[in-house]
């Protein structure tokens, strides 16, 4: 099946993407270090609690990260027409984590209108770090690739270099605490957490399906956008606070998880074509059920230990990305 005949027949695409789902779902949530037995979900205590307080909200957890992370980097690689984009490669991830590390660091664990201080910290880190990156690589009304990825690069390396003085100086259980986080990790008990996010994410998630009609025009010419009537300036801006709302509330909770954002969106492009309007959904459903499975990885691959999640990511997509670096070196030679 071509990804021009199932651009063509949308409803073919959310019957497999829903059934990727399942089939993800189910086996990240049965596999483990301790193998489930559903027939004695109702009559064994320790299983229900197993199931129910840890194996659940885990699964659960993984799907709203992935699936943000993937929506986002879809979003600014057709904002910025960079197939290199995601959040991770353009410093969001990098100035989310630092501003969640200054809020873990001074113990700022107390909420503002019900929000945790660690989100909002965490969200002007990545809204000043894609600022930064979009004014040094903007030059008039062009974006150069070269410069959007270097000036990404130097905000991580920067952001990286403050997490590690915040950790030197910060007290041994938040140091540690700090460096369990920076490297990606889902471990979660129960739902309090997810529903703490949800009320911050969905928001920036419905502003990203929102604007994709706009997106697309963007991402086939910025100039025929704006003569179509979108206004280029406004779509940039909701997707700035969109993308780094999203960010800073999945890096406050999950920490630096990369290359979801990179791998996902280019899978969905192979499966399903370049409209964005289709691209966003799939994305959002394909990175769902991309990070549950990496995670039952992480969870598994060591017995009794566990592997951070983002170094499984990691693993992953930075051969892709080398990969994809190549490929678009080869096309600017054309």
């Amino acid at each position: 099946m071509t990804s021009r005949r199932m651009t063509k027949e949308p409803w073919r695409m959310a019957l497999l993407l829903i059934f990727v789902l399942i089939v993800a779902a189910l086996f990240a949530t049965w596999i483990g270090y301790r193998p489930l037995n559903p027939f004695a979900l109702p009559e064994d205590e320790a299983t229900h609690t197993l199931f129910f307080r840890l194996r659940l909200p885990r699964v659960v957890m993984a799907a709203v990260v992935g699936a943000s992370l993937a929506l986002v980097g879809a979003a600014l690689q057709a904002l910025f027409r960079n197939p290199l984009a995601e959040p991770l490669t353009l410093g969001v991830s990098g100035g989310g984590a630092l501003g969640a590390g200054v809020a873990l660091a001074l113990g700022w664990g107390t909420r503002v209108a019900g929000i945790p201080v660690v989100f909002l910290s965490s969200f002007m880190g990545a809204l000043l770090a894609v600022w930064v990156v979009y004014r040094l690589a903007r030059t008039g009304t062009v974006v150069l690739p070269g410069a959007l990825l270097l000036a990404g690069v130097v905000v991580n390396l920067i952001s990286a270099a403050g997490v590690v003085i915040i950790q030197y100086f910060a007290d041994f259980t938040r140091a540690l605490q700090i460096l369990r986080w920076t490297i990606g990790t889902l471990d979660v008990v129960g739902f309090d957490l997810v529903a703490r996010m949800l009320p911050l994410l969905v928001p920036g998630w419905f502003a990203l399906f929102y604007v994709a009609r706009e997106l697309h025009l963007i991402a086939v010419d910025e100039e025929t956008a704006a003569s179509l009537g979108v206004d280029v300036r406004r779509i940039e801006q909701i997707v700035y606070l969109a993308a780094s709302l999203i960010v800073g509330v999945t890096v406050a909770v999950g920490g630096t998880i990369g290359f979801v954002g990179l791998i996902v969106p280019h899978a969905a492009r192979l499966l399903f074509g370049e409209d964005v309007r289709l691209l966003l959904p799939s994305s959002f459903l394909l990175g769902a059920a991309f990070l549950m499975v990496a995670d039952a990885i992480a969870r598994t691959a060591l017995g009794a230990g566990e592997l951070p999640v983002g170094a499984i990511t990691a693993l992953i997509g930075g051969p892709v990305f080398l990969w994809l670096l190549r490929r678009e070196q080869r096309y600017a030679a054309l």
